[in-house]
């Protein structure tokens, strides 16, 4: 028997053949590793180089290797960098608040089970699937001083016949920030929601025998559960806000005077507009390290990964 069975026994492959089948799954991914290496790293590399550059196309004498001038000017010399460095901050803050807030509530809501629910969720999701230069086209039609919300408002007496929420100081940030809600809070609302169908109806149902109320079913059990969810899609929204160009570029162009100019809208402006591609470089590096330092702190304070107590 013991001989039949070491017959019936396939030989072994050579150790060059399976080194061969090894190796193979990373050949066939080599192609798209390099692209998408070529296409993230030199972007990157380049913008670090250009940063320690005097850089304009159209004053080419003045370029050059500059060193940690472009850093110096920025931190003591450029009042616009700390202006629109601080208005990102309160952007991101309010922004990324209020769509956690509202996409929490808004999961919660159609987690539920009623009539219509399928309709319910497509039409709280279906502003996500919109670019952000079509949500501003949008919200500047409703915005429009002689066609949008401001007229009919007036019609019924609420306010002035050609009043623009977008061109007035005091209106224009909270203007922005609706305009901004409508398309983000569907981003939170999503992951959460993929998240509360995974907690067990059990552990309800056991609170429910021990007397929990609602409220504390909520923190003791949803919030917990929720807790990597909410802490991923604030960190990746607030990245975002951070670097919003396009609606707020679409939407006030960084204006009034000013008042809702981001630091990647300044960049843009900077090199698009100013063509100082080496001050805008070492911007966007400074940008970088800002985010990878905020990234790294809000994960290690927040336990991201770590089992709940």
């Amino acid at each position: 028997m013991a001989q039949a069975a070491a017959v019936a026994k396939p030989p072994e492959p050579p150790r060059r053949s399976r080194a061969r089948r090894a190796s193979l799954p990373y050949l066939l991914i080599a192609p798209a590793a390099l692209l998408m290496l070529g296409f993230i790293a030199y972007p990157v590399v380049s913008v670090f180089y250009y940063s320690l550059q005097h850089y304009n196309p159209t004053k080419p004498w003045r370029n050059g290797f500059a060193g940690v001038d472009n850093f110096v000017h920025a931190f003591t010399e450029d009042p616009l960098f700390w202006d629109t460095l601080v208005f990102s901050a309160k952007w991101v803050v309010v922004e990324v608040g209020l769509q956690l807030l509202f996409g929490l509530a808004l999961a919660l809501i159609v987690n539920q089970t009623f009539v219509g629910r399928a309709l319910g969720r497509a039409l709280v999701f279906s502003p996500w699937a919109v670019s952000g230069v079509l949500t501003s086209a949008i919200w500047v039609l409703l915005y429009n001083s002689q066609t949008g919300i401001t007229r009919y408002l007036a019609d019924i007496g609420i306010g002035e016949y050609g009043t623009s929420w977008l061109s007035d100081t005091s209106t224009v940030f909270s203007a922005a920030v609706v305009a901004d809600l409508w398309r983000g809070v569907p981003f939170f609302a999503i992951l959460i929601l993929a998240d509360l169908q995974s907690i067990s109806k059990d552990l309800y149902e056991a609170a429910e025998v021990d007397g929990a109320s609602r409220v504390r079913q909520f923190f003791h059990i949803t919030l917990p559960h929720l807790k990597d969810a909410i802490i991923l899609s604030t960190l990746l929204r607030a990245v975002w806000e951070f670097n919003n160009v396009d609606l707020l570029y679409t939407l006030t162009g960084g204006g009034p005077a000013g008042e809702t100019t981001t630091l990647p809208l300044y960049i843009a402006n900077t090199s698009v507009d100013a063509h100082n591609f080496g001050y805008a470089s070492a911007l966007t590096t400074v940008a970088f390290v800002i985010l990878l330092f905020c990234s790294m702190v809000y994960l290690r304070l927040s336990k991201f990964g770590g089992e709940s107590k």
